[in-house]
């Protein structure tokens, strides 16, 4: 009689010594993508920073313009004021008479003429 044995199957051994192409595969394209990122957040950090230091030239030329409008201003009305002083009718009359000797006319005097209606 023959007797039949049933053979296990037989375990195949892991190999450690090698890493899985997958896995490694994997691993790169984690770093790869990592470092994308960090260029991507390092760009925008950079346009971050010249958007911030052109809006604080912008606003120290706003301020010096500012100013000098209002320089300007002052000045603008210094000037008004000298001219209203200068144009005043009491004063102009007393120049006239001291430096070109006129004198004010005699309303008594004064005649009008009535040109064509």
């Amino acid at each position: 009689m023959a007797t039949a044995v049933a053979r296990a199957p037989r375990a195949r051994p892991k190999a450690q010594s090698r890493p899985r192409p997958r896995k490694q595969a994997a691993a790169q394209r984690r770093v790869a993508g990592g470092a994308v990122w960090i260029v991507l957040m390092g760009v925008l950090l950079a346009g971050v920073v010249a958007l911030n230091v052109a809006v604080l030239r912008l606003n120290l030329q706003s301020d010096q313009l500012a100013q000098e409008r209002s320089e300007l201003r002052a000045e603008s009305a210094d000037l008004a004021s000298k001219l209203a002083s200068r144009a005043a009718s009491a004063r102009t009359s007393s120049l006239a008479r001291r430096q070109l000797g006129l004198q004010p006319a005699d309303p008594a005097t004064t005649t009008y003429l009535q040109l064509g209606r």
